[in-house]
């Protein structure tokens, strides 16, 4: 069954259920604080419909059991719908009882093909782990005057070499460096929520901080603490919760018409 028909089927069955479901979404336990969090500290936030979150959890979970991972434990997940429409990045928890529980959602920028050394950003399951550290921005800029990776001190999410679709060429699949960081924010971060990287996820600083300050992917980064381990990339002052994930996923849901919840922000042009 096409990937197609795969969305419009849960589509269908999720608007018929959404009722139902949404009494068993606030039954089942939660980690209310992370949620009044995020919405204080978060900036260029998406309020998702409830049917919505419903929706983007049953791609999560069928994305998660696509790839063959037993994510039952309680933990964190990022879900970033890389389609040109949505342009978004979600935190979703499971609980205890196994629900999926979105915690909050922002604008992203994805891979922007049709230019040279763009890739389409890939989708799949990506496991963020030790293996591939991460490290921090210095906050230079480029030839263009841009800072890449946002100020000093940004963290940079590191998913390591993945095959992605070249944008440009022939668009065959090759390797290439998988990141998830900020983006310079008097010029380029008012263009998140549209394609616009070489391959890797920009998000807000904001977003950035949260999940670095809350170890939201840092569960490989936590099992090495706790083997007595250190990483010089960790803050010192940051606050861990019991349910620090592993996985970014990436989907597409191959909308053809952008949603009013996630409405493109005005655009600025990068100077030349």
């Amino acid at each position: 069954m096409s990937l197609l028909i795969r969305v419009l089927l849960l589509r269908t069955f999720l608007s018929i259920q959404c009722a139902a479901s949404a009494l068993a979404f606030q039954l089942d336990s939660d980690p209310g604080p992370i949620k009044i969090l995020f919405d204080q500290l978060v900036q260029r936030r998406l309020q998702l419909p409830d049917s919505e979150r419903l929706f983007y959890a049953a791609l999560l979970e069928e994305s998660l059991l696509a790839s063959g991972i037993d994510a039952t434990p309680s933990q964190y997940f990022l879900l970033v719908d890389r389609n040109p429409n949505i342009q978004s990045a979600m935190i979703y928890w499971r609980s205890r009882q196994g629900g999926l529980h979105c915690i909050g959602a922002a604008q992203v920028s994805t891979g922007k093909p049709g230019t040279f050394e763009h890739f389409s950003t890939p989708v799949g399951v990506f496991a963020h782990t030790r293996s591939n550290p991460d490290y921090r921005s210095e906050g230079t800029k480029n030839e263009n005057g841009i800072r890449g990776y946002g100020i000093k001190g940004m963290r940079v999410f590191d998913f390591g070499w993945q095959l992605a679709q070249k944008g440009w060429g022939n668009r065959a699949i090759q390797l290439m460096r998988l990141q998830m960081h900020a983006t310079d924010p008097a010029l380029l971060e008012a263009r998140l929520g549209t394609r616009q990287s070489l391959g890797c996820i920009r998000i807000p600083a904001t977003l950035n901080q949260f999940l670095d300050h809350y170890a939201i992917l840092d569960s490989d980064y936590e099992k090495g603490l706790q083997q007595g381990e250190s990483y010089w990339v960790l803050s010192p002052t940051r606050q861990p919760t019991p349910w620090s994930g592993t996985y970014l996923v990436v989907v597409d849901s191959l909308r053809p018409d952008r949603p009013q919840w996630a409405t493109s922000p005005a655009l600025k042009k990068p100077p030349k």
